[in-house]
C-alpha cells in the first residue's frame, strides 16, 4: 500500500523546472501559431527584450506588442519554433530555452520563402512562481531545405527529454 501510495505521489508531482520551461516554450510557440495576442502577452515578462541579439531591442510588452502583432496575426509572415534544450541556472531562477525556427515570408519577387535557423529564449521564474520570457532573439535563418523542415516537423510537441 505504501508503494503504491509512492507512486502515486511521484506520478503526480510537478514536471522539474527544466520541463516546466520545455512546456511554456511549447504553449508560447502555439499562441503565435493560434494567433492569439493575449496568451502570447501572458508569456512576456513587464522588462522582457525582444531581439536582444539584434541592432534595435524591444524593451517592454508595451513596444514588443505592437512590432510582433502582424506575426501573431500570421500577415506579415508564419514563424514557428520549438524547443531543443533548456537548461537551468542551480537556483531554479532563470533557464535558457534555445531550438529551431521555421519563418516563411513573402518576397520582394512575390515568391514565399522559408528560413529555418535558431532562436534562443532566457526564461524568469516569477514571484508567483510562473516562468516568462526575459529575453528573446535568434539568428538570420538559412535558406529552409525539404529535409530541414521535415526534421522539424517531426519533433514538433515532442515532450521534454525528462519526462521521456
Amino acid at each position: 500500500m505504501i508503494l503504491l501510495a509512492a507512486l502515486l505521489i511521484t506520478s503526480t508531482a510537478a514536471p522539474s523546472p527544466t520541463c516546466q520551461v520545455w512546456q511554456r516554450e511549447q504553449a508560447f510557440a502555439r499562441s503565435v501559431r493560434e494567433h492569439d495576442a493575449t496568451a502570447f502577452r501572458g508569456f512576456l515578462a513587464a522588462d522582457a527584450v525582444f531581439d536582444a541579439n539584434g541592432e534595435h531591442p524591444l524593451h517592454g510588452p508595451a513596444a514588443i506588442l505592437p512590432a510582433w502583432q502582424a506575426v501573431i496575426d500570421g500577415k506579415a509572415l508564419q514563424l514557428d519554433w520549438q524547443p531543443a534544450q533548456v537548461v537551468t541556472s542551480a537556483d531554479g531562477r532563470l533557464a535558457l530555452s534555445s531550438g529551431p525556427y521555421v519563418m516563411t515570408a513573402t518576397g520582394k519577387d512575390g515568391q514565399a520563402h522559408t528560413v529555418i535557423g535558431r532562436f534562443a529564449t532566457t526564461w524568469r521564474r516569477g514571484r508567483d512562481g510562473a516562468w516568462r520570457v526575459q529575453f528573446d532573439g535568434g539568428d538570420e535563418g538559412r535558406p529552409a531545405d525539404a529535409a530541414a523542415l521535415a526534421a522539424f516537423d517531426r519533433h514538433r510537441d515532442a515532450p521534454c527529454p525528462e519526462s521521456r
